[in-house]
């Protein structure tokens, strides 16, 4: 078994797709399916079902792919370790992130980081607060960005910024006159949601308790899995929606969106790291990033 196959193997289970795996690797679709079928013979065992013209992880592919995640991280955090006593001139590092953090927060740090370390390949993997947590857990990045709460012993969590939570709805909801609202307002509307899992919806479950309220006490019409459709479906609908100061900024400006009078608690984006894993000095230079990022952040939430 190679390297360059289980590098393979990961990224078309990941992907459940050969010609997509293929266009991740920059390898040919006919060089994926090759090696896969050399390994599954070599060791006369099926990783993957092909169902018509689709690929799916069999069980023991199932129970392959952890262990082949492992190697492959352990492989990295060994580059890692060489790269950095060259001065970062080298290497790699793999985020995951939360879609707000991802789409609004963290692309120009990752610019300035690439700017100061051109050498280094950033792959940044989007999700929600659920699926960055495990990513960490698990070894499959080395560092994550969260926007909601979590409990996990093995995994340190260090805030980074405060970020705005707003309430709002498209310009002909009755919530448009910029009424405060009441329990009653809050009780009677419909909602659109993010999906469980998601850091603003967590938050905004917080920010209900503290009111005596909880979600089974609302009239939620939609739980969607993307800020943009949430708002999309807010501005062309009669309904509610809970979102970042930052993914509302614009539509708030140009008048497609209204914000609600009720205050929602600040939250915190949170930086993820593995207790027991050392970090890289490519995972503390973009820490120290964020941080310096995390000023000009508020700033441009002042006045939302």
């Amino acid at each position: 078994m190679t390297f360059e196959q289980l590098k393979i193997f990961v990224a078309v289970a990941e992907r459940q797709h050969l010609t997509r795996a293929a266009e991740a690797l920059g390898l040919t679709p006919s060089a994926v399916s090759s090696s896969i079928k050399t390994l599954e013979a070599y060791y006369n065992v099926e990783l993957f079902h092909r169902v018509g013209r689709g690929i799916e992880l069999t069980e023991s592919g199932r129970v392959f792919l952890d262990e082949a995640r492992s190697t492959l991280n352990r492989v990295r955090s060994a580059e890692l370790i060489l790269s950095e006593m060259g001065g970062l001139t080298r290497g790699e590092i793999r985020v995951f992130a939360s879609q707000t953090i991802a789409s609004y927060w963290l692309p120009s740090i990752l610019m300035q980081f690439k700017q100061l370390y051109p050498g280094v390949t950033v792959t940044l993997d989007v999700g929600n607060t659920r699926t960055v947590t495990e990513a960490v857990l698990k070894g499959v990045a080395e560092i994550g960005f969260i926007e909601g709460d979590i409990d996990e012993p093995a995994l340190s969590v260090r805030p980074v910024v405060s970020d705005k939570l707003l309430v709002v709805v498209g310009p002909l909801h009755p919530f448009s006159d910029g009424r405060q609202l009441k329990a009653e307002d809050i009780r009677s509307t419909t909602w659109v949601l993010r999906e469980q899992g998601s850091g603003t919806r967590s938050a905004f479950e917080a920010a209900l308790k503290a009111m005596g309220m909880s979600l089974a006490d609302l009239k939620v019409t939609l739980e969607l899995p993307s800020n943009e459709a949430v708002v999309a479906a807010a501005r062309a609908g009669g309904a509610a929606a809970v979102v970042s100061a930052s993914v509302a900024a614009l539509m708030l400006r140009q008048g497609l969106l209204t914000r609600v009078g009720i205050d929602l608690p600040a939250r915190q984006f949170a930086l993820l790291m593995h207790k027991e894993r050392h970090p890289s000095r490519a995972s503390m230079e973009l820490e120290r990033l964020s941080r310096e990022f995390a000023g000009s952040y508020k700033a441009g939430l002042t006045g939302l």
